[in-house]
């Protein structure tokens, strides 16, 4: 079912929402001109819900994840987490915001090379307020008999499913995942979506995924489609698949 996108409803009305999104733009300066990348976006983000964001490149879906994620700010418009006024947040509340909340996933794993699976997670736990062992978040992801391997040990999909414990183990509110699969093959990619889908609900977090992959809105709860930094659709999906039933 596709509802517009201009004050879209969320997919449960009776649920909190995460984010509030009202009016939001972003431009660059550059040495060509102004880029527009959002332009006045409104988007509710129910708690627990898992989104997919579909469009072309450029077309402001990874500028939308980096705002809600405190990484940039935006140039106008609101943004609300918990009922709180994210966009009028310091540097210093942005910061202790995304350590506190917000687990990232990038397409590239980001991984410490002479780190093992386990110290790459630590160096999340060290910081976190409410961490889980390494060990545990790392048996979430069923990487268990990995735990003392270095990335160069680890293929594709098990060094991003490290990327997926690492942001995982400070139980954040937010998953923010930008293309996760856009480097991986069918099967690992499968596995990492499995891991992100598993454990996010686990720990209750909301989660937003980046994708050009436009079969792995199947696992959503909703897509968001974007075109030139505007929302275009915003479509419930009624019937949800597993990321091992999808189409690759």
């Amino acid at each position: 079912m596709a509802t517009n996108a201009e004050g879209s409803p969320p997919v449960d009305a009776a649920r909190p929402l995460a984010f509030r999104v009202r009016g939001l733009t972003k431009v660059y300066e550059t040495e060509a001109g102004q880029v527009h990348a959002l332009r006045g976006v409104d988007l509710d983000i129910v708690q627990g819900e898992i989104l997919v964001l579909l469009g072309p490149s450029g077309s402001g879906k990874s500028t939308l994840l980096n705002i809600l994620g405190g990484l940039d700010r935006a140039s106008g418009g609101s943004i609300q987490f918990n009922g709180g006024e994210l966009t009028a947040a310091s540097e210093r509340e942005l910061t202790a915001f995304r350590r506190a909340s917000v687990g990232f996933i990038f397409q590239f794993f980001n991984l410490v090379p002479s780190l093992t699976a386990r110290e790459n997670v630590a160096l999340i736990t060290e910081v976190a307020e409410d961490p889980m062992p390494p060990e545990v978040a790392l048996a979430k992801v069923g990487l268990s008999d990995r735990l003392d391997h270095f990335p160069a040990q680890l293929s594709g999909g098990q060094q991003q499913r490290v990327a997926v414990a690492r942001a995982i183990a400070k139980r954040p509110k937010i998953m923010l995942c930008d293309e996760p699969t856009g480097s991986l093959d069918t099967e690992s990619g499968v596995q990492v979506l499995e891991a992100i889908v598993e454990v996010t609900r686990d720990v209750g977090a909301t989660t937003m995924i980046v994708s050009h992959n436009s079969d792995i809105a199947m696992i959503a709860d909703r897509v968001i489609r974007f075109r030139d930094g505007h929302i275009i659709e915003v479509e419930v999906n009624p019937t949800k698949r597993s990321p091992r039933d999808i189409r690759w």
